[in-house]
């Protein structure tokens, strides 16, 4: 049985539930109110991408806040991919993932496989719909990748978005 140790990063705006996401897949726990990444929170899982296939992953939880811009170029050196994370009930993350995906490829690589991510899907029945899914489709795969809406609340397809992408990871590299 092979196994890989791969270094995946959580990005996107501040406040769009990547600590949640971490929280869930790693503990299967959500809690309501997190409080503000600084910096970065590192984590490990190991994901069974295909029977009998093991991946580690260090899951690097990278703040949003603007003000972090500066030290997170540093994040990025060695990280293998990435879930560029946005909140489904509010445009301006949507908007923003084109202006983090620039920035991941500038600092992480061209080539670097990711997964776009639409968070808290759980709250579209309240809220409707304000992210046009299949344009978040269309985006994710016109930059060569796919498009999953998960809730960390529910916990609805979020160990679905890190298999998915340790597969593409995996699969970039065996090409």
């Amino acid at each position: 049985m092979s196994s890989f140790k791969l270094k995946v990063l959580l990005t996107g705006a501040a406040a769009c539930g990547k600590t949640s996401l971490v929280q869930r897949f790693i503990k299967n726990h959500f809690q309501a109110n997190y409080k503000l990444t600084v910096g970065v929170d590192i984590l490990t899982k190991d994901v069974e991408f295909q029977p009998g296939e093991v991946a580690t992953l260090s899951i690097w939880d990278i703040g949003g806040q603007q003000r972090f811009e500066f030290i997170r170029s540093t994040f990025y050196k060695g990280a293998a991919g990435t879930l560029l994370v946005f909140d489904l009930t509010r445009e301006q993350t949507y908007t923003e993932t084109k202006k983090w995906l620039t920035e991941i490829r500038q600092f992480a690589g061209e080539n670097i496989p990711f997964v776009l991510v639409g968070n808290k899907a759980d709250l579209l029945e309240d809220v409707g719909r304000v992210i046009d899914s299949d344009e978040a489709r269309k985006f994710a795969e016109d930059e060569g990748s796919i498009y999953i809406e998960t809730s960390a609340k529910t916990g609805n397809h979020v160990d679905d978005a890190f298999t998915e992408l340790t597969r593409r990871i995996i699969n970039s590299r065996t090409k």
